[in-house]
C-alpha cells in the first residue's frame, strides 16, 4: 500500500474509495464501506478494507460538521459532502462504532502495519481524533 500521511485519506486505497464516493447520491457507498468490515469473517482484518472505512468515518465526519483536514487530497470529498443533503442516522453510527472497533482491534492487519511503524503513536492520535470527530468522543 502507497501510505504517505497518516490521516484517513494518506493512502492508495483510501484514494480510490474516494473517487468512487462521487459515482454515489447516497451514503450506499459508506454504509456498505462500513458494513464489509463489520461482517468480515476473517479472523484478521485485512488493511485495504480498513483504510477504506476510515475514509468513510471521515464522510460522516464531514457530514456531521467535523471535518478533518482540508487539503488538495480532500477536495472532490469536500465537493460530495457540500453536494450530500443526506443525514447520518444513529444506525449508521452505531456501524461507525463497530467499524472503529475492529480497526483498532489487535487483528486489524492495518493496525499491526502501523505498529510495526515509528509512526504508530501519531495513527493512534489520529484514529482517537477522526473517532472524536465521528462519536463524539464515545468509546470505540
Amino acid at each position: 500500500m502507497a501510505t504517505w500521511a497518516i490521516d484517513a485519506f494518506g493512502n492508495d486505497y483510501a484514494m480510490d474509495w474516494a473517487q468512487d464516493l462521487h459515482e454515489y447520491k447516497t451514503l450506499e457507498l459508506v454504509e456498505t464501506t462500513l458494513d464489509n468490515v463489520i461482517d468480515s469473517t476473517e479472523a484478521e482484518l485485512e488493511a485495504p478494507f480498513a483504510a477504506e472505512a476510515l475514509a468513510a468515518l471521515e464522510v460522516i465526519a464531514r457530514l456531521q460538521g467535523n471535518p478533518g483536514e482540508r487539503d488538495p487530497a480532500t477536495a472532490e470529498v469536500d465537493e460530495w459532502v457540500a453536494a450530500c443533503k443526506k443525514k447520518v442516522t444513529p444506525p449508521l453510527l452505531e456501524k461507525a462504532r463497530l467499524a472503529l472497533a475492529r480497526i483498532t482491534a489487535e487483528s486489524s492487519e492495518l493496525r499491526q502495519l502501523w505498529q510495526d511503524s515509528e509512526h504508530w503513536e501519531d495513527w493512534q492520535r489520529e484514529v482517537a481524533a477522526l473517532q472524536s470527530r465521528v462519536l463524539g468522543g464515545a468509546a470505540a
